[in-house]
């Protein structure tokens, strides 16, 4: 039997880049940089929630209705929880992320620097440039807190690192019918690209072994993140098995390589050539249709979209998916989650049920 995977936990990994001379920085949801923050000396660590922290100090500062990501991510920086850090960055993923880094910067000030990054809601040339403009000031914030700025050898190896890593986990998709793996143990390795660093990702990714997948009837998962882990335990307990996904921690974030311009104009090409995704304004035309393709890539007989509750992009596509979907034969089950530490028994009920309507 093979042993359990081992990871080390952010807090350790934190422990670690600094040992290296590395600045570590916390970053919400959930397209950014990899390869700037590399060159100027920074250690990526992603924050999604956490699921789990009260929401009750977050609370305070939003409305009722804002998401659990950023509730609970504003409650564990008030714990304390971010004290660690050099800094935060909050990209403009959405209009209760770009609320929380108003907040941030403007009333809380926390001891982190707060950044920000404004994502452009389209992929026509002015995106590009709106979005080389942004990447220059990050950088430019970046070099105030390190006082230097890379040089074509830094650039060169964070390009080279996070491209390897970026082609491990489209690699790991890729490979997913071949592995012998859980659901569980599989997106357990894609999300350690949250916080390991690129070399060790891409040496985990290539690790996992060959064989049989489990079986079960075989659906694609999407939404922001899937938390608590146990929903993969759950819907293999139930005959599922998740084949695909279009998940923000998952495949919507598998970026082509590139390699004309200078490095900010290649960051901003690699970003913009994401799939689409309803927090970067893709046409639900344009969406439905790669979904469609990936289901039947994968062979998917139905789609999961499993929502943070509240999260107002992700509500907004689902009753077009669902025309689009179904009129191409794809049933859709939309649930809505708080990231806390169980699935509620309704939840669980649903899922059960549309896995059994897919038989």
């Amino acid at each position: 039997m093979r042993e359990p995977l081992s990871l080390p936990t952010r807090r350790e990994v934190i422990a670690a880049a600094r040992n290296r001379g590395l600045r570590p920085v916390a970053v919400l949801p959930y397209h950014y940089p990899r390869a700037l923050l590399r060159a100027y000396g920074f250690h990526p660590v992603e924050l999604w929630g956490p699921p789990g922290v009260p929401r009750d100090q977050g609370s305070r500062h939003f409305p009722a209705y804002t998401c659990d990501i950023v509730v609970r991510a504003t409650s564990f920086l008030l714990q304390g929880g971010l004290d660690s850090v050099d800094a935060i960055l909050v990209p403009h993923t959405c209009d209760a992320l770009q609320g929380m880094g108003s907040v941030l910067g403007d009333f809380l000030r926390p001891a982190p620097a707060v950044l920000t990054l404004y994502l452009p809601r389209g992929r026509r040339p002015a995106d590009h440039d709106f979005l080389v403009a942004e990447l220059r000031r990050l950088g430019g914030a970046l070099a105030a807190i390190t006082g230097t700025e890379p040089d074509p050898a830094a650039w060169d190896e964070a390009f080279t690192a996070e491209g390897a890593a970026d082609a491990a986990l489209a690699a790991l998709y890729e490979r997913r019918s071949r592995l012998g793996v859980s659901d569980r143990e599989f997106y357990r390795v894609v999300r350690s690209r949250e916080f390991l660093p690129a070399e060790d990702f891409t040496a985990l990714a290539a690790g996992l072994p060959e064989g049989d997948p489990p079986p079960g009837v075989p659906l694609m998962l999407s939404g922001i993140v899937a938390e608590p882990p146990d929903l993969f335990d759950h819907l293999a307990a139930v005959g599922g098995r998740v084949v695909a996904d279009d998940l923000a921690c998952g495949a919507r974030r598998l970026y082509p390589e590139t390699a004309d311009g200078d490095p900010f104009t290649r960051l901003a090409a690699r970003l913009l050539a994401a799939p689409p995704d309803p927090t970067r304004g893709s046409p639900i035309a344009e969406r439905a249709a790669f979904l469609r393709e990936r289901m039947e890539r994968s062979g998917a007989c139905g789609l999961v979209v499993y929502d943070v509750k509240f999260c107002e992009p992700e509500l907004f596509d689902v009753p077009l998916l669902r025309s689009h979907l179904g009129e191409a034969g794809f049933p859709l089950l939309h649930v809505e989650v708080e990231l806390g530490e169980d699935l509620s028994q309704q939840t669980l009920t649903r899922l059960e049920a549309f896995v059994e309507t897919l038989r």
